[in-house]
């Protein structure tokens, strides 16, 4: 693990060494959340029940705002720089190093997502926390949060890297990626609440993996008085879709590792 966790070392220090970068997704997450509170807010204004489909307006404005700010998170490099290794020919070296091809990039991308959380997610929950004058139980809530953000984590990261490698195929990775980001932001809930959509896309994305990436850990850090039983279950689904995209991802890394064709270098 040493030298994973090296990797992880290197993925902290680069992400630092831009600290231009945390600054602005900060400001533009608050920008983000100002928006969010007025147009929602007109939303809500036209609702006499005070509720839609079940949330409420401060529920809605967490939801989104925190889905932005673990959609920052989730953006992950790992397809571009994958498809930027191919055409470049340093995948060859890749190959060469002693590491596990997909355990490196996720150890890689691990320093990014550690500084993220700290410098992004922890400060903008604390701020919506504030503004919406606590309506973000804190309780066991938290922790199952947290154990299911990780786990939305590694499903993300399992599916960027399946997308990573089609560019063994198409030996371009721009046009997919884009169509990947587009599907996933709008079947995952990030975009719009889950509870919003029709009934029939509701059902259909029940046996997709992408709403487990970002409704599941917001349904738990919204919920009130959700029963550990019920907590327990949302996670259990959870492991399975990161056991069943771990494994396509060794599956597809080791059939295509066959076709590599180096054009670079």
């Amino acid at each position: 693990m040493k030298k994973y966790l090296a990797l992880t070392k290197v993925g902290i220090l680069e992400k630092l060494n831009f600290r231009g970068s945390i600054y602005i997704n900060l400001i533009g997450n608050l920008i983000y959340l100002i928006v969010t509170y007025y147009l929602w807010k007109a939303v809500y204004m036209s609702v006499e029940t005070g509720t839609v489909n079940g949330m409420s307006f401060y529920d809605t404005m967490i939801y989104l705002v925190l889905a932005a700010t673990i959609s920052m998170i989730m953006g992950s490099r790992v397809v571009w720089w994958m498809g930027m290794d191919y055409q470049s020919g340093q995948v060859g070296i890749d190959l060469l190093k002693p590491m596990n091809y997909l355990v490196y990039w996720f150890f890689f991308e691990s320093g990014e997502y550690i500084v993220s959380i700290i410098t992004l997610f922890i400060p903008t929950f604390c701020i919506v926390y504030v503004l919406t004058k606590g309506m973000i139980v804190l309780g066991v809530n938290i922790i199952f949060f947290v154990i299911s953000l990780i786990l939305s984590i590694l499903i993300n990261y399992f599916i960027d890297f399946i997308v990573g490698i089609l560019c063994f195929y198409t030996q371009s990775i721009w046009g997919i990626n884009i169509m990947k980001e587009v599907v996933v932001a709008l079947l995952s809930g990030a975009r719009i609440p889950l509870v919003f959509f029709p009934v029939v896309l509701r059902n259909l994305c029940k046996y997709l993996p992408f709403q487990y990436i970002y409704n599941t850990p917001l349904t738990i850090i919204l919920s009130h008085n959700c029963k550990l039983t019920e907590y327990m279950h949302l996670l259990l689904i959870q492991i399975v879709w990161v056991i069943i995209t771990g494994i396509l991802a060794a599956l597809v890394w080791k059939n295509s590792k066959k076709l590599i064709t180096v054009n670079g270098g």
